[in-house]
């Protein structure tokens, strides 16, 4: 036990889980939860260096890319997914490389975390160089998929990053921010308190990379991807609140400028 990830490890408080009745396993569970939000808290330091990596990235031409697999490769995806929509940046911006491909997305491919070769394939597809920061996200901190698309990034001059939830993990030459979740309440399901720090590390990493660039203001989305009639109806909202203006003339300045809404702004401020 002693040598084992602490994911891995049997939690003190799971071995009566399967005797609880439902609320009481619940209950339980949520603790989990509640402990993985703490561990992410404990890491904000980190994660606020990572931000500033990635915006510095971001600003000089480079990328933000997360390499993963199973779940925190999947999380990664999601995040990575979200960027796009949510802060107008362009897709080949911000990148999840996963291991066992697109199939990794839908269904658990399993041995594809133990392709280390295939980590490093993936890193030199994507052309990842200088500019660029590789973020590793690993609950174990042990993923060969992950260990070795750091260490390919950071041969080929990335700054290289790892997102863990065990604090021995050490990559040659990676920054870490640890969310030191402990065992799991179902030992080794990193799904559950690990998951749940990782999808929160990973929000607060990549929006806190934006808040840097200047993508919100006020606490509002300016380069928000108006696709859809309820993001055209939060852009008009988003125009006339930070513009003074009522909502007729935010759709008119927001039309003139294709829905831009960092450029109806603009024009209002002159």
């Amino acid at each position: 036990m002693a040598g084992l990830p602490p994911t891995e490890r049997l939690h003190p408080r799971s071995r009566l889980l399967d005797t609880l009745p439902p609320r009481g396993a619940l209950r339980l569970l949520h603790e989990g939860d509640l402990a993985a939000a703490r561990a992410v808290g404990r890491a904000l330091p980190a994660l606020a260096r990572l931000a500033e990596a990635a915006a510095r990235a971001l600003e000089g031409g480079g990328r933000l890319l997360y390499a993963g697999a199973g779940t925190s490769g999947r999380l990664a995806a999601a995040d990575a997914a979200e960027c796009p929509p949510t802060f107008g940046v362009p897709r080949s911006r911000v990148v999840a490389l996963v291991a066992g491909g697109a199939a990794a997305l839908r269904r658990s491919v399993e041995g594809a975390e133990d392709d280390a070769p295939a980590g490093r394939a993936a890193v030199r597809r994507a052309r990842v160089g200088a500019a660029d920061l590789v973020v590793g996200v690993s609950a174990s901190g042990t993923t060969p998929y992950v260990l070795a698309a750091l260490d390919e990034a950071r041969r080929r001059g990335a700054a290289v990053a790892l997102l863990t939830c065990n604090p021995a993990a050490r990559p040659r030459g990676a920054a870490r921010a640890v969310l030191a979740t402990g065992p799991e309440l179902v030992a080794g399901s990193t799904r559950m308190a690990a998951g749940a720090a990782t999808k929160m590390a990973l929000a607060l990493l990549s929006t806190g990379a934006m808040l840097r660039l200047g993508r919100v203001r006020a606490g509002r989305m300016i380069d928000v991807a108006p696709a859809s009639a309820k993001l055209r109806r939060r852009a008009v909202r988003t125009v006339a609140e930070l513009g003074r203006v009522g909502e007729r003339r935010a759709r008119a300045a927001l039309a003139r400028w294709g829905w831009s809404v960092r450029a109806a702004l603009e024009e209002l401020d002159r």
